[in-house]
């Protein structure tokens, strides 16, 4: 069975959609393993209600950028790990991995990609640049991840209609329960079917 780490830097919720979408049957694969940034976040207590091996590995720990990588990839070798999606996951990904896992390593984005994507682009950060806008529209993006942040080829996406009332708290919530829909769903297609990336796109 085709074994996906999941690398989360806070709550975890849709950590948490995975492991019951896999629960129920839903997922060509086996949730084998969190990859956490730090001690104490959410994520390892889902992790631990499921039965999910954990690693703790912060960047903090190692005295340079390689060293960090390196770590990375050895703990994904040793629990024999094939996919890899970002749950929350903070720090951009390294080259070195991207390319060990090319095609196989996913994002969620809480937005409707190529708008409020980048550096520095995650969380209430994208809502609120969602909401001073005065678009109407937001949703959510799975993406093949590249060097680069939110550049990726986008697998699925799904909006949803905005009130002029909503705030971005509100906005927030919206969007929190389209991830958690589409994100369990990409992941299944990425493990069920082949891909290919053409004209920056996601052929299956």
């Amino acid at each position: 069975m085709k074994k996906v780490a999941v690398f989360a830097s806070g709550r975890g919720s849709n950590f948490e959609q995975f492991c019951i979408a896999q629960k129920e049957g839903c997922l060509s694969g086996e949730i084998s393993l969190l990859v956490a940034n730090k001690a104490g976040i959410g994520a390892i207590e889902t992790a631990q209600k499921f039965n999910v091996a954990h690693e703790i590995i912060d960047h903090k720990d190692f005295s340079n950028p390689d060293s960090y990588n390196l770590a990375l990839l050895t703990c994904l070798e040793k629990h024999k790990i094939s996919f890899i999606a970002l749950a929350g996951w903070l720090r951009l990904i390294h080259q070195s991995i991207i390319e060990k896992y090319r095609n196989k390593i996913i994002n969620i984005h809480p937005a409707l990609l190529p708008f409020f994507g980048g550096k520095g682009m995650y969380g209430q950060h994208v809502h609120k640049a969602v909401w001073e806008s005065g678009m109407l529209v937001s949703g959510a993006t799975v993406h093949l991840v590249d060097a680069e942040f939110d550049r990726g080829p986008i697998i699925l996406q799904e909006g949803i209609q905005l009130s002029h009332s909503d705030s971005p708290e509100a906005i927030a919530s919206k969007v929190l329960k389209i991830e958690h829909t589409i994100f369990p769903k990409a992941l299944n297609l990425l493990l069920k079917e082949k891909i290919t990336v053409k004209n920056n796109r996601v052929i299956f």
